[in-house]
């Protein structure tokens, strides 16, 4: 009965620490390699950058997404009562604000070792322990779950099981939808900005 409750947190778990780690070391490898001034020379801007750093890391997390709610059907027994499609969307938007942060990280770290610790502590024990996970959210003190409104993570999560065990519509879980969806503007907003700088400074 426990995998009921625990198959959802598995996957927005496994999800943001793949989708972050894997994009935090996009362009911070470009600075390791010495490539970093030919590709802000380039005539692409920074839009365009960011933008095809993010694609090949969407493909890998969709992929790495598909796994597991299929290893969540096939294996664990997990029955999705609500929508499919209203599933994807929902996981498509999640990975961007996720992958979002991973560019944001990478544009702000000067090194691998650097970019891979900073995404590991930012997602690693808040998706564990302030998401919902493991411990309720309402019966974590308000410092604490005031903490938890910065974590991507407890929105899909509520999401998900919204979706997957109460068959709920997008209307049950709006909200949770459009903080994702102002996360990922905000986390793409200063991976731009970032790199704009990082460009005139070269």
């Amino acid at each position: 009965e426990s995998n009921v409750y625990l198959i959802p947190g598995l996957v927005a778990f496994i999800l943001v620490v793949t989708a972050v780690v894997s994009a935090s070391l996009s362009l911070v490898r470009e600075k390791e390699l010495g490539t970093m001034e030919q590709l802000v020379a380039s005539p692409l801007g920074a839009v365009d950058i960011v933008v095809g750093k993010t694609v090949p890391y969407m493909v890998l997390s969709i992929v790495v997404a598909g796994f597991v709610f299929g290893a969540s059907v096939g294996i664990f027994g997990i029955e999705i009562a609500g929508s499919v499609p209203l599933l994807i969307a929902t996981t498509l938007l999640f990975l961007i604000a996720c992958l979002g942060l991973g560019i944001m990280i990478s544009t702000i770290s000067d090194t691998q070792q650097v970019a891979f610790l900073i995404s590991t502590l930012s997602t690693l024990l808040p998706s564990f322990l302030l998401s919902g996970f493991v411990f309720p959210i309402e019966n974590m003190p308000p410092v604490v779950r005031a903490f938890t409104y910065l974590v991507p993570a407890r929105y899909y999560l509520s999401a998900l099981r919204a979706v997957i065990l109460r068959g709920s519509g997008a209307g049950a879980f709006w909200q949770e939808l459009v903080a994702l969806g102002v996360f990922t503007i905000v986390m793409l907003t200063v991976s731009v900005v970032a790199l704009r700088r990082v460009r005139h400074s070269i």
